[in-house]
């Protein structure tokens, strides 16, 4: 038994399934059968379980200890398609795309659930609305393999919906492992950082000590943890700031600025992984976030809740193997420019990305005298538009030496700047509409990560509310969008090529981490150099199923540790 196979759960717990064919089309007759979990664990040589929503139905065969080798999305694929077809921000549920198949009025997409702390709840039960009938579903999956097959590039945009699919098996399969966690190393990094706690649940001591000092600093009571009366306060000092951001605080001298950065660090633990996230999230010695594949139009995932991919370095602490076992933390070295040399296909940048030690070291002897650091400022500045002043020199200097990767992100800036469709390199869209805001926190999800400036800012999510006027926003958006996106679809496939190599060499490590160019894998401590090794040819094997035939290498920096803190 082989192919693709449809399914659909059924009341009782229950499940219709049917064998497709390359057209999408049924190819042999639908099947009734008693138990879903059963269903699936009687076939293990189909190939793709083709389904409305992973979320709907994986949970509940790992529940019960079935996995699947690959699945088709239909939802997922569905937003991937509105995307291509320059329709992104239309409801992409089954039931809509069905409406939009018989030009029926499009029912709106359910509202978000919030993630219960700790739960899986939100995982396991269809929101209301979203389901439609099997014969229906069938229609919407051939409706969608003709629409795959008129894209610009078919062959990249089926590769895109398998990789975000595989996504999702992968983030469901983390949230069932989860990360291991300490909480009693928790607590006490959190006794030692913020002190004790006062009773009625205010600010511990030393966020108070700090509070007091701002004050003092300012000679009357300033409430640090509100910009409005931080910025007030210095007004009233003959001080303009316009933001509380520790980059424009550290260029102002007074009193308060020490004082008020320790007490934004210090706040910022105790509000998003404090004593309360701790009794909320953590659960029998695990952290299971719900990810949230293809969280922004770039690709790269969010979390519905719990800050994973905002885990402040000091907190890493707490995250510890088990015993015996070892955790494997891998960071893709330098991905993003790697990626703009294999997109580009600029032959000396690609020569250039073909060394496995430090990109920007190999750049420079090239193009800029030996001098490292402008050689980074050069790369950073072309992909996400810093082209003023020195950025501006050190981009002419990158224009000569490497025409063609330059030449494609002006290009993609060209396109955003006249509202055109702008694609990654697999075919994920970017809406004519997106464009960085003039704030570095605009539109930045919640837990879309702590991007440094110029290294990953100016992320934004899939709601289509958040578009600049400013045409020239819209081009730095694509230009780096292009870039960032095609490292998101790349990261996909390292993701899915680990997951397989780890299963198909039977052990028992697992993934259970990743956040944009880091995985972490949890194993015994005996597999961790066979873990190591499948990391490395995960990413080369994404590489060229991504990118084809290229020099680009794509290294990792990889520790092998008891406890995250220890890794960098």
């Amino acid at each position: 038994m082989t192919g693709r196979w449809a399914l659909a759960p059924t009341e009782g717990g229950g499940a219709r399934l049917v064998p497709l064919g390359r057209d999408g089309l049924p190819a042999g007759p639908e099947l009734t059968e008693p138990d879903l979990v059963e269903a699936v664990r009687s076939r293990p040589g189909v190939v793709r379980w083709v389904w409305r929503s992973t979320a709907e139905i994986y949970p509940r065969l790992l529940a019960a200890g079935v996995r699947v080798e690959r699945c088709y999305d239909i939802e997922c694929a569905e937003q991937l398609l509105l995307g291509h077809e320059g329709r992104l921000g239309e409801p992409r549920s089954a039931a809509a795309a069905l409406a939009r198949l018989r030009d029926a009025p499009v029912p709106p997409d359910p509202p978000p659930r919030s993630a219960e702390p700790g739960s899986q709840s939100s995982l396991f039960d269809p929101p209301s609305g979203t389901t439609v009938p099997f014969d229906a579903l069938l229609q919407v999956y051939a409706g969608q393999v003709r629409r795959h097959d008129a894209a610009e590039h078919p062959d990249r945009m089926r590769l895109l919906t398998a990789s975000e699919s595989a996504g999702l098996l992968v983030a469901a399969e983390m949230h069932r492992s989860g990360l291991p966690w300490r909480a009693d190393v928790h607590r006490e990094v959190l006794d030692e950082l913020l002190g004790e706690r006062y009773a009625g649940g205010g600010e511990p001591r030393r966020l108070a000590e700090a509070a007091d000092e701002v004050s003092a600093a300012f000679g009357r009571r300033v409430r640090p943890d509100l910009p409005a009366d931080v910025v007030k306060a210095f007004a009233q000092a003959g001080i303009k700031v316009r933001s509380t951001r520790r980059w424009e605080l550290e260029k102002v001298d007074h009193p308060a600025v020490e004082p008020l950065i320790r007490y934004k660090k210090l706040y910022r633990v105790w509000t998003a992984h404090g004593w309360s996230w701790l009794t909320d999230w953590v659960r029998e010695g695990r952290f299971r976030p719900e990810y949230q594949p293809g969280g922004t139009v770039s690709g790269r995932w969010t979390t519905n809740g719990g800050g994973a991919l905002q885990i402040p370095r000091v907190i890493r602490q707490a995250v510890v193997a088990d015993p015996g076992w070892r955790l494997v933390v891998a960071d893709a070295d330098q991905m993003e420019p790697r990626v703009l040399a294999a997109i580009s296909r600029d032959r000396g940048l690609m020569e250039v990305a073909g060394h496995e030690g430090d990109l920007y070291t190999a750049l420079s002897d090239r193009a800029f005298h030996g001098d490292r650091d402008h050689a980074k400022i050069a790369l950073l500045g072309a992909v996400y538009g810093q082209t003023s002043g020195d950025g501006l020199k050190n981009l002419a200097a990158l224009r000569r030496r490497f025409p063609h990767a330059v030449a494609y992100v002006d290009e993609a800036a060209k396109a955003g700047e006249e509202g055109r469709l702008v694609r990654t390199w697999l075919g994920r869209t970017s809406p004519p509409a997106a464009g960085a805001g003039e704030s570095e926190e605009a539109g930045i999800p919640q837990d879309s990560g702590d991007p440094t400036p110029g290294e990953g800012a100016g992320e934004y999510g899939t709601t289509p509310g958040y578009a600049s006027s400013d045409s020239r926003a819209r081009g730095r958006f694509t230009r780096n969008f292009v870039v960032q996106g095609s490292a998101a679809d790349w990261a996909l496939l390292l993701l899915a090529a680990l997951r397989r190599t780890l299963a198909a060499g039977r052990m028992r490590a697992e993934l259970v981490f990743f956040q944009h160019d880091e995985v972490i894998v949890h194993c015994p401590a005996r597999e961790a150099p066979a873990v190591v090794e499948a990391i490395r040819a995960a990413g080369e094997l994404a590489g060229l199923t991504a990118f084809g035939e290229t020099p680009v290498r794509f290294p990792f920096t990889t520790a092998v540790v008891e406890r995250y803190s220890d890794a960098k």
